[in-house]
């Protein structure tokens, strides 16, 4: 398992090193055999007003999916234990996901599902150009998913909104934790200005017959 531990506004000194490998490497002990890259960053706010300071953030790549935790308190090594338990919650949540999946959702003899391997280089020999404002840029595969698969993503990640390609229209959609509970849906318009409804129709159209838009 390869394990890279980035710093922000912080030096990562032999002693928090070795904190974070004992923490991290304890919580993703059971699951190393679906792990293949873990990423922990670990940042200090220079803004004072923020109260938690010092942040740490652990992505992980199991089987192609990425889990994504993040803690922030006053103490950095306090932020490597809670992160650590956090994780561990996710990566026991996303087994068992795939436990009661594979035991309800076995194939028919004689069918084998190919699985396509994520690419290690996921940019190729593209250039990231970044505006001015723009500190970080991120790249993942984005294989065609359901909304019920991409929702099971965004809570894998620990983020309230989560970027997917519609295995339906294979369009690029987002999917995201509304403020007054629920998930809701953004989808693309056509070339029309109309959105895609889930039984062929348009948005505008479903609305006129009184039909509900694919959020959740």
């Amino acid at each position: 398992m390869k394990l890279v531990i980035q710093g922000k506004n912080i030096e990562i000194t032999d002693a928090i090193r070795e904190y974070v490998h004992q923490k991290i490497e304890k919580a993703v002990n059971h699951f190393q055999n679906m792990t293949t890259e873990v990423d922990v960053h670990l940042s200090v706010a220079r803004n004072p007003r923020i109260n938690s300071k010092q942040t740490a953030e652990v992505t992980i790549y199991a089987n192609g999916t990425v889990i994504r935790a993040q803690e922030g308190s006053e103490d950095l090594y306090a932020s490597i234990d809670l992160v650590a338990d956090k994780i561990q919650r996710q990566l026991r949540k996303y087994k068992e996901k795939l436990q009661h999946k594979k035991t309800h959702d076995q194939p028919k003899t004689g069918i084998v599902v190919e699985q396509v391997p994520v690419p290690d280089d996921l940019i190729g020999d593209r250039t990231a150009e970044l505006p001015s404002d723009v500190v970080r840029m991120k790249y993942f595969a984005m294989p065609p998913m359901t909304m019920e698969e991409a929702l099971e993503q965004l809570q894998l990640v620990d983020h309230d909104f989560y970027m997917f390609r519609n295995a339906k229209t294979g369009e690029i959609n987002v999917i995201y934790e509304r403020n007054h509970g629920g998930y809701g849906v953004i989808q693309p318009r056509n070339g029309n200005g109309h959105t895609h409804h889930k039984n062929g129709k348009t948005a505008q159209q479903a609305e006129s017959t009184g039909e509900k838009s694919s959020t959740f």
